[in-house]
C-alpha cells in the first residue's frame, strides 16, 4: 500500500513564495503530528516509504473547509493552519491544510481532483 501526505493551499491568499513555503511547512508537520497521534502505523510506513508529499490548491476558505470535511468523514488526520498574523496575514487566516500521511486511494477522495500548485 503507497502512503502519502497532501497540503491543500488557499490561493486566494496570494502569499508570498516564501510565506507560502513556510505555511506549507507548518502544514506538513502538524498533520505528521497528527497522523502520528490517531494513526501510528501509517505514520511509520509513510516514514519507510521516503515522505512523499503533494501540495494542491483550492481558490478559497470554504472550498478548504469542505476539503478538510471529507478527509475528517474518512478518518485521516488533518492540521488546518491559521497564521500568527506576524508579517503579511491578519492573525487567525487559515491558510492551508495538511491530510495523511494516509494510504493514497483514501487521500485521493478528498484531494484527487485539485490542480497541483
Amino acid at each position: 500500500m503507497e502512503f502519502k501526505q497532501v497540503i491543500i493551499v488557499r490561493k486566494d491568499l496570494k502569499l508570498p513564495k516564501g510565506k507560502l513555503c513556510v505555511q506549507i511547512a507548518h502544514a506538513a508537520v502538524s498533520a505528521y503530528i497528527e497522523a502520528k497521534k490517531e494513526k501510528p502505523e501509517w505514520a511509520r510506513e509513510w516514514l519507510k516509504q521516503g515522505q512523499k508529499k503533494i501540495v494542491v490548491k483550492v481558490n478559497s476558505l470554504p472550498e478548504l473547509e469542505e476539503r478538510k470535511k471529507m478527509a475528517e468523514e474518512l478518518g485521516l488526520p488533518t492540521a488546518l493552519i491559521a497564521d500568527a498574523g506576524l508579517t503579511v496575514l491578519e492573525p487567525g487566516t487559515i491558510t492551508c491544510l495538511g491530510v495523511g500521511p494516509a494510504p493514497s486511494d483514501i487521500i485521493d477522495k478528498v484531494s484527487g481532483d485539485l490542480k497541483l500548485l
